[in-house]
């Protein structure tokens, strides 16, 4: 067999979409990035048609070549919280008016196997347009983040993607040094939200898009 890693992948993707499915998400399998941009751009938006799109803190997204493809986009106001020309004072406010847009795309920290999102933000604008507020909401996710459960989530969040993610975002804490959570109270912690995201409500508001390729932190 040719790939059997991607070919093992692709199984267990096709099997986590079936169980997103029946948790009332849209899901979807792409084989690659460069097929997650063409299932967005050919399959999602023309059947949204979306008026208006922003998006939450997401290197998935990003790697997709979603974020320069999206910002070129006619007939479609864009809020682009990703520019950093702006002052962070209308940062924050595009922040605030995303959480209103036909279409909010981001990641994901862990999927379960029963097809729980798992989410821990700093602000709270990726979580909580996830929740609620946008039409629709796109959640583009690597294989490297599907667990088995909802403790491994956890661990894995609080013990790997954010210290990764501090040190990326060169914040000042403890985790930056040491690798691991210590369940800081500094202020860059980044650590302050969590989201466990069972089913979608309405039916298929939120759709997954699962990318068999390791993305994202």
């Amino acid at each position: 067999m040719e790939k059997p890693i991607e070919s093992y992948w692709k199984v267990r993707l096709n099997d986590l979409r079936s169980t997103l499915d029946g948790n009332n998400f849209e899901a979807f399998v792409a084989d690659n990035k460069a097929d997650a941009r063409r299932i967005v751009l050919e399959e999602i938006l023309p059947k949204l048609g979306p008026k208006t799109i922003s998006w939450g803190g997401s290197m998935t997204f990003q790697v997709t070549g979603l974020y320069e493809a999206l910002k070129g986009m006619s007939g479609v106001e864009v809020l682009d919280t990703y520019d950093k020309s702006k002052p962070a004072e209308k940062v924050l406010e595009l922040r605030r008016k995303a959480l209103l847009v036909d279409l909010f795309i981001t990641g994901t920290n862990a999927v379960t196997e029963s097809g729980m999102l798992v989410n821990l933000d700093m602000i709270g604008n990726r979580v909580g347009a996830i929740t609620f507020g946008p039409r629709n909401v796109l959640i583009l996710v690597g294989r490297n983040k599907i667990v088995s459960d909802l403790d491994e989530a956890m661990f894995r969040i609080k013990n790997y993607t954010a210290p990764v993610n501090a040190m990326r975002l060169n914040k000042k804490t403890p985790c930056v040094k040491t690798s691991y959570c210590e369940d800081c109270k500094a202020g860059d912690r980044i650590c302050n939200y969590w989201t466990i995201t069972e089913k979608s409500y309405p039916k298929g508001r939120v759709k997954v898009v699962l990318i068999n390729e390791d993305l994202g932190i």
